[in-house]
């Protein structure tokens, strides 16, 4: 499908290394703009050469100046670098809460460097499809390393797994990270565990906690540990490293993708097929109707659900 001259034009920019014309992209797509699903299908044929990072943790654990001293390290190995700064969402706007951009303002000058903030737009596993566009634009640019810092929910924020090809949990010393991750998911996601704020007490103790839990719950695999000082930037040069050969363990890329793209179609089917929902039922006249049913309890949600499904599962069956 041909996008409009407003849309190639910024297409032509991008290819070109027009970090404007990237900027307006990633707006205008995130920001779903007419003519926003025909410049990704043009887009996505020049994906698939940049190398994805991502970085979790919980909140606190320094995860916004690990990125940035980890993006200058590969800077320094002349790599263009793409920075995506997931923060939580304005309940009212919707938009980027705490602006990560701003405490980047030195990598951000840096040449071959471009960061941008993006809202999670309440994805529970803090990473919205909008960020998987914006990878895919950074791509299309020409970035050799996106990194991917995440929002830092919690327990939940593994759909990061799901995007990028080497994922970096971050832990630090005196906030119970060893029972945190224990109890959570995100033990199993983690290619590289980083113990940030090494110098402080405790440091070493996270690193024993750590290979306890990987014996008891990895299988035995080896997951590498490694201990920074992110504001320092002791140990950095060591992380990049084992980074950069995690990127090229082509096995462990190969058995992912084809997960990856299941789910990413899977996230799209289904936000379009929510977003089309939404558009009948917004008739006001219909959902006051339904509305006032509901709240009388002469009709339940669920019902009405079941209904509104089928005829959208018989058009389903209907073009099998």
């Amino acid at each position: 499908m041909k996008v409009d001259n407003d849309w190639e034009k910024l297409i032509a920019d991008l290819y070109k290394g027009s970090e404007r014309a990237m900027s307006r992209l990633i707006s205008k797509v995130e920001n779903r703009e007419n003519g926003w699903l025909e410049t990704m299908q043009e887009i996505h044929k020049k994906t698939g050469s940049a190398r994805i990072i991502g970085i979790t943790g919980s909140p606190g654990t320094g995860k916004s100046t690990l990125t940035g001293k980890l993006a200058r390290s590969f800077v320094e190995l002349q790599k263009k670098v793409g920075i995506i700064a997931v923060d939580p969402s304005s309940p009212f706007s919707g938009g980027a809460l705490l602006g990560d951009r701003l405490r980047m303002n030195e990598i951000n000058c840096m040449p071959g460097v471009f960061v941008r903030s993006m809202a999670t737009r309440g994805a529970l596993g803090g990473l919205s499809q909008s960020a998987r566009d914006v990878v895919k634009i950074m791509d299309a640019f020409g970035k050799d390393i996106i990194i991917i810092e995440t929002v830092g929910v919690g327990q939940d924020e593994i759909d990061i797994v799901k995007t990028a090809d080497v994922v970096l949990v971050v832990c630090v010393p005196g906030m119970g990270d060893g029972i945190q991750a224990i109890k959570a998911g995100i033990m199993e996601i983690a290619d590289i565990f980083v113990v940030n704020k090494a110098d402080l007490k405790g440091a070493d103790q996270v690193v024993a906690d750590i290979k306890s839990m990987l014996e008891m719950t990895n299988d035995g695999a080896t997951v590498p540990i490694n201990m920074v000082v992110s504001t320092t930037g002791e140990g950095i040069k060591e992380l990049t490293d084992i980074v950069s050969q995690s990127l090229m363990n082509d096995q462990k890329k190969a058995a992912w993708k084809q997960e990856q793209v299941q789910e990413e179609i899977m996230i799209l089917l289904e936000k379009e097929v929510a977003f089309y929902l939404r558009s009948i039922w917004n008739d006001e006249t219909r959902l006051s109707s339904v509305l006032k049913q509901v709240i009388a309890r002469e009709q339940d949600p669920y019902t009405v659900v079941k209904e509104i499904m089928v005829p959208l599962i018989k058009a389903c069956e209907d073009h099998r």
